[in-house]
């Protein structure tokens, strides 16, 4: 009875705390990801970014993404690897208001994917 109690306990403690270590980690990476996706806002809409911009934002995803892939569905990275992707072909073509209606995307999904992973009650419910 009390080992149960014990083994009850510390398995609660465990995914608590890995449940908050998740939360933080995937707010992290995301909150570093829309820093640069703003800045990279800023250059396309001052009209002066050029692909390689887009690129050096490219490679922070993927940095970020091969951690992310334990933590979040794979259907959401995909999502933000294709935005990404058309991002790129826009600025290159400088087609600026594309590519900027592309990163207010990017944007909202660097705000609304973390949010999936709060502890919340409409996440555990």
């Amino acid at each position: 009875m009390v080992k149960t109690l014990i083994s009850m306990i510390c398995v609660f403690l465990l995914l608590t705390f890995g449940a908050i270590y998740e939360t933080n980690f995937v707010q992290r990476q995301f909150g570093e990801f829309h820093e640069v996706l703003t800045e990279l806002y800023q250059k396309v809409d001052e009209q002066t970014a050029v692909e390689d911009d887009v690129y050096a934002v490219q490679n922070n995803w993927l940095d970020k993404k091969r951690v992310l892939h334990i933590f979040i569905p794979h259907n959401e990275i995909k999502e933000v690897d294709l935005w990404l992707s058309e991002s790129a072909t826009l600025v290159r073509d400088k087609e600026w208001k594309d590519a900027i209606s592309k990163i207010e995307v990017l944007k909202e999904l660097a705000e609304q994917i973390p949010k999936t992973f709060l502890i919340a009650w409409e996440n555990i419910l």
